[in-house]
């Protein structure tokens, strides 16, 4: 079982991978007004969700504790990031605000996995 989680914990990080790395691509763009979500932030938030809902249900059937309340908060950072790029996927040019919106529920994301204990 532990090899499965790891597997799944690695897919995870990959997914966060591409969320930020699509971000931080587009912040010369966000500057000059002209940032769009790129599809590989949109397949890396998806990525988070299913590995997420997996990690959880696989560390709930190996018996190990799960904080439901930060498992909790971040799906609902991670709702809020996806409802943003799916509703603007298509556009030329996303808004300042919308774009660094994203970029920044993206780290207080990772901030919220890593030092919440």
């Amino acid at each position: 079982m532990d090899v499965l989680i790891n597997v799944f914990v690695a897919l995870h990080i990959i997914g966060i991978a591409s969320l930020l790395g699509g971000f931080l691509t587009q912040m010369k763009a966000m500057g000059a007004g002209t940032a769009r979500f790129v599809p590989a932030m949109l397949h890396g938030a998806l990525t988070m969700l299913v590995t997420g809902v997996a990690l959880v249900g696989l560390n709930q059937a190996d018996d190990q504790s799960v904080n439901n309340i930060k498992i909790g908060i971040k799906l609902l950072v991670l709702i809020v990031i996806l409802a943003l790029a799916y509703v603007k996927r298509d556009e030329e040019k996303v808004d300042k605000g919308a774009f660094a919106a994203v970029g920044g529920l993206t780290v207080a994301n990772i901030f919220i996995a890593t030092l919440w204990t």
